[in-house]
């Protein structure tokens, strides 16, 4: 997929004032600084289009950015952050809850995990509750940059063997990094292979 324009659509709290579903939608979630930011920039090669920062959590509200006039990427607030008190906590889970169950247009949630780190509590209830919920997903590692490529292999493959406890099929996942582009051009062809499946579906 060639990204030939990806432009700022809308922020929100409150996933009934989202953009109209009327395209298909794709959404990036993870843990605070997963790298998710860095990560949606360098999918789309605008280096500005999602705010990178220093300070975990710093997406708080939905964003969506039209991709092509054919898709919505949404970032939507991390989780596992420290910096904010428990009812803003509960009032982000509350939001992000809402829109992943009730957004009909919702064709796959990316969950963006840190390649170097050992699965987390908070992940692993995460992506189980997309599982309970019927949520389409996939898994992102990102920073794989940070690792050689066998230690790469070896922690997705160490990770994976661990969610196997709770899933019968696993879901897809890709092996990613902001700074050298390692899979995006997977993870586009993902979306875009998602995106044909999905116009066939309405067609028939």
């Amino acid at each position: 997929m060639h990204i030939k324009s990806a432009v700022y659509i809308s922020s929100n709290s409150d996933h009934q004032k989202c953009p109209a579903p009327d395209l298909p939608e794709f959404a990036f979630i993870g843990r605070s600084n997963v790298g998710k930011s860095s990560l949606i920039n360098a999918l789309t090669n605008l280096n500005k289009l999602a705010k990178v920062s220093a300070t975990p959590g710093k997406t708080q509200i939905i964003n969506h950015f039209k991709i092509n006039n054919e898709w919505y990427l949404v970032d939507l607030p991390g989780y596992g952050y420290a910096k904010v008190g428990k009812s803003q906590r509960a009032g982000f889970s509350q939001m992000i809850k809402y829109y992943l169950i009730e957004r009909p247009n919702l064709l796959c949630t990316f969950v963006l995990i840190d390649i170097r780190h050992e699965q987390q509590a908070n992940d692993r209830e995460f992506i189980n509750w997309l599982g309970s919920e019927g949520v389409p997903l996939a898994l992102v590692f990102t920073k794989a940059d940070k690792l050689s490529a066998k230690a790469a292999q070896q922690h997705v493959a160490q990770y994976l063997a661990q969610m196997q406890a709770d899933w019968e099929e696993l879901p897809p996942y890709f092996i990613t990094s902001a700074e050298t582009k390692q899979g995006r051009e997977e993870l586009l062809r993902y979306i875009q292979d998602i995106n044909q499946q999905h116009a066939k579906n309405i067609a028939s």
